[in-house]
Order: C-alpha cells, then structure tokens, then sequence
C-alpha cells in the first residue's frame, strides 16, 4: 500500500502541474522575474490538458481508494493498520488532492490574479 498511494499521489501531483503549466506557468514565470516572448509558447501543452486531468483524477482516486481502504483489508504490522500512520497518510492525501485541484481549476481562477 505504501508504496502504490505514495507514487499514485506524486504522480497525480506531477500531472497537476502539468495541466496548470499552460495557465500558471507564465505567471509564476513573471513573478520570479523571468520573461520573453517565449513564455507564450507554453500555451502549447493547452491541447493536453483533458488528458493532463484524466491522468489526475485517475491517480487520486487509486491513491485515494489504497489509503481510505478498511483496515480488515491490512495485514498484522503494515503501515496501514496503524492508526498514526493512516491518520498522517489521509491528511496528505487530501492536502496533495486540495493542491492538485488548485492547480487544475487555475486556468479558471487566474483570470482575477492577473
């Protein structure tokens, strides 16, 4: 378990960025001071986003089916039969799944940053 939620997260985590890379990108670009007429070229991964956003939704929900699963499922001495550990992986998995849905919904909230 341990190891399937952790990369499912990570790897949802790095397909949020890259569904936030056409919106988001060039704004955190310019804030740290870096510009140029290339940084309109990001918009060319705007085509793959559905696909960046299916891949998300599929790792976390994995990810989130691993972690929120019954602890009968656990064997004697896993990760996941402690309490502790399991209160801990929850709260990542919800903190990483808020940051995602950020990143994802940012094309949409950006708009009034700018």
């Amino acid at each position: 378990m341990v190891k399937s939620s952790q990369l499912s997260i990570l790897g949802g985590l790095a397909a949020a960025i890259g569904a936030s890379a056409c919106c988001a990108g060039p704004l955190v670009l310019l804030l740290l001071g870096i510009s140029g007429s290339w940084i309109s070229h990001l918009t060319l991964l705007d085509p793959y986003r559905p696909i960046f956003i299916f891949v998300v939704v599929v790792l976390f929900g994995f990810a989130g089916w691993k972690i929120h699963q019954s602890v009968e499922n656990c064997a004697d001495g896993e990760a996941c039969a402690i309490p502790k550990v399991r209160t801990r992986r929850k709260a990542v998995f919800w903190f990483t799944t808020l940051l995602a849905f950020v990143f994802v919904t940012s094309n949409y909230w950006i708009i009034w940053i700018v």
